[in-house]
Parts: C-alpha cells; structure tokens; sequence
C-alpha cells in the first residue's frame, strides 16, 4: 500500500509546532510522518520574530508524534559521529516497541553542519557511505539475534559492540533503509539493506536509483516486494507565486545551491551563501507552484516509478493554506 506522508523539517520547526503539524496532517488526510536527526537549522532564522526554538531531537518529536498520528514513522539518521550505532538501535527498537509495524529505520552518510559538531575526523564521502553500510550491518544485526535471545559482538572498522543484546526487541524489528543519492549507492543498499530513500529532483535520477537498487536486490536474491522505497519531496506552495517563491528564498536556499552542501558547517555560511541564490536556480530542485495539481501530479508520478512512500514539505510557512490545499487538492485524486 502506497502512502504519501508529512516531513517533518525539524530544523525549522520548535517541538510545539512540529507536534501541532503532526496533529494538523492527520487532520489533513497525511498517512504517516517521516523526520530527520538535526542538531541546528540549516540557516539561522531569517528575523528575530522567527527565532525562537528550532532543531529539537528528532526521537523525542517522533515518540510523542505517534501517539497522535496514524501510519508510518519514518526516522533518518547519521550513524558514528553523534551517535554509536547500538544507541541508534536502542532508540530505534523503543519507538518500534511503542508503535508496532509503524516506524522504519533510515541511514544517512551525514552531514557536516549535524554531525561534525563534537569536533571528530569528518571523513570524506566514501568513508561515510562505508561507516554507514557498517552501522547497517550492526545494528541489522543487533536486531535478529536479541529476538532470538542471543547476544552481540561486533569489531568493525568504524565501530564495536562487546557482546551485548537489546532487551526491548520489537516485532517486527524495523526496516533499515538506506538514504541514497546515487546509483551505486543505490546498487549496495539493494544488496545490503531492507530498502533505500531520496530525495526528489528529477524523475530520471530517480527511475535511475530504483533500477540499481532492483539490481542490488537481484544479486543478493532478494525479494523486491518486500522492500521499502522511500521519497521526500519538497515543494513551495502558496496562493500567489510571488509568495511561494519568496518562501523558497527565505526558507529552502539550500535546495538551488548546486554543490555538495555536506561539508558546510556552520548555518551561518550557508545563510552567506543563501544571498546568491536566485528563483531560477530552483529548476529542477523544488518545485515552486501554486497549483495543488502540480504537487499531486508530481506525487503520482513517483507513486508510478515504484516507491511505496512519498513525504511532502512545504518550505513555506502557511501551513494552515497548505493543509487546506492538501485536504482539498491534492490527496483525495491520489487515493
């Protein structure tokens, strides 16, 4: 069964109002939330009126969320930096105890501007994708054999487990996907992992990623109905283009920056950065509309391509508009 969910963006949302657009999406029609560990927002707030709290931590939103949500509860994060791949388990196998069948897993290579903060080696991406398929096998690992009673051990390149086994196992334990931005990438997820997610931009990249990930699931003899596709799309909707795009400007700069961003690690680069960006650099990024077809036609086409989830953020700020729009526009065509 296909779903299309909220993200929830935490580094631009204080722990109230992510919990509020949480309750607001189940209101909306959304199935499901997805978010992402952060540490601090991307850019600092644009005014002082709009400063206040922001980046909370993703397990505790996620805890709290699902009590007052329905569908899955998808979690992205970076192993090895900021968190040991056994702590990554645990907090995992809790949620996964607290909402069974709902949440999955997601891996992440990291970023810098989240995961550089206590001042270790940031390796470069090779070495990060390597420590993140290591952290999959740990913890995939770390799964299995505490639901079968058994304990642990684990001495790999990146990190090590003394024999220890978690003592609260969910069932089922959750997927570990794999957060995939290119095919070869996608190829070892498809061998190594319980399914991949992206990020949206063009649709070519991405028939392009679930083909290599078809192709890694074939080479392990895997069953690919049982895997899990995952797409996030963000979007900037508003009543009037003008606002929409001033929205993109303000809020989402970062997505018409066409370098790698992952090496930044201050918010405040990226906000000196941001000033360069112009509303024809979002080609191909974001789209910036004001028409819920748009979205809804963007939607379905990664729902034909084969992903199982889709998740919508709106970079925007008018989010009592945008559930409105959602309700009205946009899923009902899509159910």
């Amino acid at each position: 069964m296909a779903h299309v969910g909220l993200a929830l963006m935490l580094e631009q949302l204080s722990p109230p109002r992510a919990l509020d657009l949480a309750r607001a999406s189940r209101e909306a029609g959304f199935h499901g939330l997805l978010a992402a560990d952060v540490f601090q927002p991307w850019i600092p707030a644009p005014n002082s009126s709009e400063g206040g709290d922001r980046a909370p931590y993703m397990w505790n939103i996620l805890s709290a969320a699902g009590a007052q949500t329905q569908g899955p509860l998808g979690s992205v994060i970076t192993p090895n930096f900021r968190h040991h791949p056994v702590t990554i388990a645990q907090a995992s196998a809790t949620l996964a105890s607290m909402y069974p069948g709902r949440h999955w897993l997601g891996l992440s290579a990291g970023e810098a501007i989240n995961d550089a903060v206590t001042g270790e080696y940031w390796p470069r991406a090779p070495k990060r994708i390597n420590a993140m398929f290591e952290a999959a096998d740990l913890i995939g690992k770390l799964f299995a054999n505490s639901a079968g009673g058994r304990d642990t051990r684990f001495a790999g390149e990146y990190a090590q487990l003394e024999s220890a086994r978690l003592w609260t196992v969910p069932f089922p334990a959750p997927k570990i996907v794999i957060a995939t931005a290119g095919p070869l990438t996608a190829r070892r997820a498809g061998r190594q992992a319980d399914g991949f997610i992206t990020m949206g931009g063009s649709l070519d990249k991405a028939e392009t990623l679930m083909q290599r990930f078809a192709q890694g699931a074939r080479e392990a003899g895997k069953e690919l109905t049982h895997a899990l596709k995952v797409v996030r799309l963000h979007v900037s909707w508003a009543p009037s283009i003008e606002h929409a795009t001033s929205a993109a400007l303000r809020n989402w700069p970062q997505a018409a920056m066409r370098f790698n961003t992952s090496d930044i690690r201050s918010p405040f680069d990226v906000a000196q950065i941001a000033k360069l960006v112009r509303p024809e650099d979002f080609a191909g990024t974001l789209l910036i509309t004001t028409e819920a077809r748009e979205i809804r036609d963007l939607v379905r086409s990664y729902l034909d391509l084969g992903f199982d989830e889709v998740y919508l953020h709106n970079v925007g700020s008018n989010d009592e508009e945008w559930f409105a729009a959602v309700q009205a526009g946009i899923l009902p065509a899509l159910r």
